[in-house]
C-alpha cells in the first residue's frame, strides 16, 4: 500500500525525471513527504511563473519534459504563462498541480479552479486523477503525451485527498518514445523535387531535434549546396559561421533574405510550423497556398496542411527525417552553389553590427565583445522586447543547446531559464539578456540562482521604456506617450541586496571589465547596461522613427 504522493515521485523516477521546479503548497504535501526519500532534485523557485518557465528550459534544452509543481489557485494561474510558451513553442513539460479535496469540488472551494477549462487550449493535455491507483498510468501517459508527435505541456491535476490515500497500484513503467519515420516514396519525390529545382531554400525550425540530426543536417546541406535559415528563435539549429548559412527567419529579417525565400521555387520546411512571426505574417509563405513548391516536415500529421497546403507532406520528425535523407545525394553539381554563397555573405553583412549610436552606450562593440569572450558552447536567455534585437541578429550561434527564448514573445523568460540551464549544465558560461521591463517580471528567480549557488550572468539592458510599445506608439501615435515610462531600481544593487555580483555600465569602455568581473566572482551576476532610449533599434533611433510617423 503507498500513497498517491508517493506513487507520483515513483512514477516520476521511473520515466527519468532527476529534478523538479516547483514552489511548494499545502495542496500537494503529501508529494513533498515522498520527495523526501527520493534522490529527485527539488529546486524551490520564487513565483510559480518562473518555475514553469524553468521546467520548459529544461525540455528545451534537453528534449525531455520538464517537471513543475505548483499548488492550486493562484500558483496554477501563476505557472499558466510558463505552459502558454512551452504550448507555442512544441517544448515538452509537464505540470502537476495541487487540487482541492474531492468532496469538496464544484462548490467553488478555497482556490478551486476547473483546470481542464482554464488550460484546455493552452496545454496539449490536462487530466485530472481521481483514483491514486491509476497514477502511474497517467503520469506515463503524460510523458509519451508530452514527447510525441508534436511535443507540448501536459497539466495533471491532483486532488489532496487523493495524494494522502494508500492504495495498491503497479510499479510505474517508463514511456515507450515514439518516432516517426519518412517512407521512401517521400523521400524518392524529395529527392526529384530538389533535383529539378533552381532556387531551393531550407528552413529548420520546432523541437524534436539533438546534436547528431543537427549535424547531419550539415551533412545534408554541403551535399546538396542548401542555404539554410533558422526559423524565430531557433538559431541554434545551424552553425552561424557555416558557408551554407543565410540568417534568421524571424522579425525583422533581413530583406535580402526575405527576398530570396519569396522567390524560391522549392522551400523545404524542417520541423517547424512557420506560423506568423516567421513567416512575417503569412508573407513568405503565403497561408494557404504558397507560391513555392512546399515540401513540409513535421513529426505531428495534424500540422501537416494545418496552415499551409504542402507540394510533398512527409510526416516525419526532424531527426528521423535527417537521418534518412543524409544517405541522398543530388544526380549533378548543384546550379545553386553559387547563389548559396552570396546568401551567406549577406547574413555576414547583416549581422555585423553597428559601431555607433546614441548615447554614451553602444551595444554594437559590446555585443562584438561577447562574440570574442563567449566559448562556443555558451547557452543565451532571453525573454521580449526590442534588446532581444542585438542577440538574434548579432549573436553568431555556434551549437545546438545554446538558446533558450520563447518564441510566443513572452516576456520575463531570460532569468528563470538562466537558472534551469545553468543547473542543467553547470561546467558552461549561461547568459541571460533582458530588458528592465522584462527583468522585474520575473526577476525574483535571481534569488533562486543564488540559493543553488548557479553563477548565471543577466545583463539588464536599462533604457527606462517598455521599449517595444513605445516603439511601436511612436510609430502608430506619434509623439502621444503614455503608460511606457518605467522608474527602475538600482540593478547593481539589487544583486548584491540578493547575494550576488552587481555592475553598473554608464560607457561602452566599462562593459568588457564589468563583464570579467562577473565571470570571476563566481557568484550570480547583474550587470546593467545604462542605455539612451534613443538606441530603440540597431538601425533606428525614437526620434527617425517618430519624425517619419
Amino acid at each position: 500500500m503507498k500513497t498517491g504522493g508517493q506513487l507520483i515521485v515513483e512514477a516520476l523516477e521511473a520515466n527519468g525525471t532527476d529534478r523538479i521546479f516547483c514552489v511548494p503548497g499545502e495542496s500537494y504535501l503529501a508529494v513533498l513527504d515522498a520527495l523526501h526519500d527520493s534522490a529527485i532534485r527539488t529546486f524551490v523557485c520564487r513565483q510559480e511563473g518562473g518555475a514553469a518557465m524553468m521546467a520548459d528550459c529544461q525540455g528545451r534544452l534537453t528534449g525531455q519534459p520538464g517537471i513543475c509543481f505548483v499548488t492550486r489557485g493562484p500558483g496554477a494561474t501563476n505557472a499558466s504563462a510558463g505552459v502558454h510558451i512551452a504550448m507555442q513553442d512544441s517544448v515538452p513539460m509537464i505540470l502537476f498541480i495541487g487540487q482541492v479535496a474531492s468532496h469538496a469540488k464544484e462548490r467553488e472551494a478555497f482556490q478551486e479552479v476547473d483546470y481542464v477549462r482554464f488550460f484546455g487550449d493552452i496545454a496539449k493535455w490536462v487530466v485530472e486523477i481521481d483514483d491514486a491507483s491509476r497514477i502511474p498510468e497517467f503520469v506515463t501517459r503524460a510523458f509519451a503525451v508530452a514527447t510525441s508527435g508534436r511535443p507540448g505541456p501536459v497539466v495533471i491535476s491532483l486532488p489532496e485527498d487523493m495524494l494522502t490515500s494508500e492504495v495498491e497500484a503497479p510499479q510505474a513503467l517508463p514511456h515507450t518514445p515514439v518516432e516517426t519515420y519518412p517512407g521512401r516514396a517521400e523521400l524518392d519525390a524529395l529527392e526529384m523535387l530538389l533535383n529539378g529545382a533552381k532556387r531551393p531554400f531550407v528552413i529548420l525550425g520546432g523541437t524534436r531535434w539533438n546534436e547528431d540530426a543537427v549535424a547531419r543536417m550539415r551533412a545534408i546541406s554541403e551535399a546538396w549546396s542548401l542555404p539554410v535559415g533558422c526559423s524565430f528563435r531557433r538559431q541554434m539549429l545551424f552553425d552561424h559561421l557555416h558557408a551554407n548559412y543565410a540568417g534568421d527567419v524571424g522579425i525583422g529579417i533581413n530583406p535580402k533574405l526575405a527576398a530570396r525565400i519569396k522567390a524560391a521555387d522549392v522551400v523545404l520546411l524542417i520541423g517547424g510550423r512557420m506560423g506568423e512571426m516567421p513567416s512575417s505574417d503569412y508573407t513568405l509563405l503565403k497561408s494557404p497556398y504558397p507560391d513555392q513548391a512546399l515540401v513540409h516536415v513535421h513529426a505531428d500529421a495534424g500540422e501537416l496542411g494545418r496552415v499551409y497546403r504542402p507540394t510533398l507532406a512527409i510526416n516525419a520528425s526532424p531527426s528521423a527525417f535527417v537521418e534518412a535523407f543524409a544517405k541522398r545525394k543530388p544526380t549533378a553539381e548543384p546550379s545553386w552553389a553559387d547563389e548559396t554563397a552570396k546568401t551567406h555573405a549577406a547574413y555576414l553583412d547583416w549581422s555585423t553590427p553597428p559601431e555607433t549610436g546614441p548615447g554614451a552606450v553602444q551595444m554594437g562593440p559590446i555585443m562584438n565583445y561577447l562574440e570574442t569572450a563567449l566559448p562556443d558552447d555558451a547557452i543565451l536567455t532571453n525573454g521580449a522586447g526590442n534588446y532581444a534585437t542585438w542577440v538574434h541578429r548579432f549573436h553568431r550561434s555556434r551549437r545546438f543547446a545554446t538558446q533558450a527564448a520563447p518564441t510566443s514573445g513572452s516576456m520575463g523568460y531570460g532569468t528563470p531559464a538562466a537558472v534551469a540551464a545553468k543547473a542543467l549544465f553547470p561546467e558552461r558560461t549561461v547568459v541571460a539578456f533582458a530588458g528592465d521591463g522584462c527583468f522585474l517580471m520575473n526577476g525574483q528567480e535571481f534569488a533562486t540562482a543564488v540559493q543553488y549557488d548557479l553563477p548565471i550572468i543577466v545583463i539588464v539592458v536599462n533604457n527606462g521604456i517598455y521599449g517595444t510599445i513605445r516603439m511601436h506608439q511612436e510609430r502608430e501615435y506619434p509623439g502621444r506617450v503614455v503608460a511606457t515610462d518605467l522608474k527602475n531600481p538600482d540593478f547593481a544593487s539589487l544583486a548584491r541586496a540578493y547575494g550576488g555580483h552587481g555592475e553598473t555600465v554608464e560607457k561602452t569602455a566599462d562593459f568588457a571589465p564589468a563583464f570579467e568581473r562577473a565571470r570571476v566572482s563566481g557568484k550570480p551576476a547583474i550587470i546593467e547596461i545604462k542605455l539612451d532610449p534613443e538606441a530603440i533599434t540597431p538601425t533606428r533611433t525614437m526620434t527617425q522613427i517618430r519624425d517619419k510617423a
